[in-house]
């Protein structure tokens, strides 16, 4: 039942234009604490959480946790029934993840449900995400300092995240623009170094960890350009204090797209914007899924000659594919990964996540 009734929404949503969904374009002025929260003026919405962790013994575990938020336009009278509390006029899908690394084990499950009477959502009131008992509550809206609570059959996860600097704005004039026409790329935000401490509690035992995490936070109402099969994201959180996001997106040719870009991040928190010719992603080693039968690139290598950077990319962990059967939601590939190569001549290493979709089907992500 639950699975027939995301169908129905998504197809609602994919279907949709009568309404008119505001659209991410240059010169947005955006206003904090309020962007770190919910626009239901866009259509779609998502806030991503994922971070690399150590137990006291050194075993390492990465997390994602991530919130969607997709807009379905009702008709007015729709809204003026008794039931209107139930609308699905807001959608909230939710995705957890947990790799053992060192384990060699890897556990997703998701979730769906409309707003209602408080089942899920996001609030600058609250300050909070939320779908069920999986959220992100914000501690102090001046600091950003924020705590990461889920629960589900396997394990439960409780993380404080620090803000080690402020938030970056990617893209060009408030805009991280992933296709040709107007609208065409979203809002986007990042927090690229949150400092992590928490537990995880498996099989009945607490586990203390510490590390590093990420958030990314975006909004837009453009469906992506049909011409893309998917992208490679790649968070890279470097041990001299520096931070790259950087994502290349496929079109169906096979072709990088001219509106792939980045964001290098130096050790002051300033943030540098990178076009599609600064820098070159090098796929490697391939892993073929039994589940999808998709075939992911999991080793890359990082070129940008103009800040004299050169990493490699490898995983620990092959499989970390969220697999969906259901025909609903995508199945891709999202894990906690390792770098290491030179900046400057100077050797660094670093963690971060690597997100890659569409080799395994099509692309449903704001479709």
């Amino acid at each position: 039942m639950k699975n027939k009734l995301g169908a129905v929404l998504l197809l609602l949503a994919c279907a949709a234009s009568a309404q008119q969904w505001q659209q991410a374009l240059p010169g947005y002025q955006f206003q904090f604490p309020r962007d770190y929260f919910n626009h239901p003026d866009y259509r779609t919405e998502w806030w991503y959480y994922t971070g690399n962790l150590r137990a006291a013994d050194g075993h390492r575990y990465g997390f994602e946790l991530t919130f969607f938020r997709q807009g379905i336009p009702l008709p007015p009278q729709a809204r003026s029934s008794e039931d209107a509390v139930w609308l699905p006029d807001q959608v909230y899908l939710a995705h957890l993840a947990l790799s053992d690394i060192d384990g060699g084990s890897f556990y997703h499950t998701e979730r769906l449900n409309r707003a209602g009477p408080g089942l899920s959502g996001a609030s600058l009131e609250q300050q909070r995400y939320w779908n069920g008992n999986w959220e992100v509550r914000w501690n102090s809206l001046s600091a950003g300092t924020q705590h990461l609570e889920a629960v589900c059959d396997r394990f439960t996860l409780k993380i404080d995240l620090t803000p080690q600097k402020q938030a970056v704005i990617n893209g060009r004039n408030g805009v991280s623009q992933k296709g040709p026409l107007p609208g065409a790329g979203s809002h986007y935000i990042s927090f690229t170094r949150l400092r992590a401490s928490g537990a995880l509690k498996m099989n009945g035992s607490p586990i203390a960890v510490n590390g590093v995490a990420w958030m990314d936070h975006e909004y837009f109402s453009e469906p992506l350009d049909r011409d893309l099969a998917g992208w490679d994201w790649f968070a890279i959180q470097l041990d001299n204090n520096e931070e790259l996001m950087l994502y290349q997106l496929r079109t169906k040719s096979g072709e990088k797209s001219l509106y792939s870009s980045g964001t290098f991040v130096d050790a002051a928190g300033k943030s540098h914007f990178l076009d599609v010719s600064q820098f070159s992603l090098t796929p490697g080693a391939v892993w073929r899924s039994a589940r999808s039968g998709a075939r992911y690139p999991i080793s890359w290598k990082i070129s940008i000659p103009s800040l004299q950077i050169e990493l490699s990319e490898q995983t620990a962990l092959q499989d970390q594919e969220l697999y969906s059967g259901n025909g609903i939601t995508p199945t891709y590939w999202e894990g906690a990964v390792s770098y290491a190569g030179q900046v400057q001549r100077r050797a660094v290493r670093g963690v971060g996540y690597l997100e890659m979709t569409g080799y395994g089907g099509p692309l449903r992500f704001g479709e």
